[in-house]
């Protein structure tokens, strides 16, 4: 049973793929290595190690969000993976 609300993404998939190139190229900054250097994911708040965090986008791709630093925190595989296109506050 999906309990998911659907919406409705006005991104184009082209729109989408530049960004996720943006994303990608940050995934080599210093900036990046830095910020998930603590290996703490964002949002449940445990400790991994940094291998094992994800780069994910507080307004996900789908919904507008942009490869800025802004948008970008450390999440473990978990969370990401619970979160998929939501936003923060919809969390559970």
């Amino acid at each position: 049973m999906n309990t998911e609300e659907p919406f409705w993404s006005d991104v184009s998939d082209e729109e989408i793929s530049r960004e996720r190139k943006k994303a990608k190229e940050l995934k080599q900054s210093a900036w990046w290595k830095q910020k998930r250097q603590a290996g703490i994911c964002h949002y449940c708040g445990k400790k991994f190690p940094v291998e094992e965090l994800t780069m994910d986008h507080l307004i996900p791709l789908v919904r507008g969000g942009k490869s800025i630093k802004s948008n970008l925190v450390p999440a473990c595989k978990d969370c990401n993976n619970k979160k998929k296109h939501k936003l923060p506050f919809e969390l559970s």
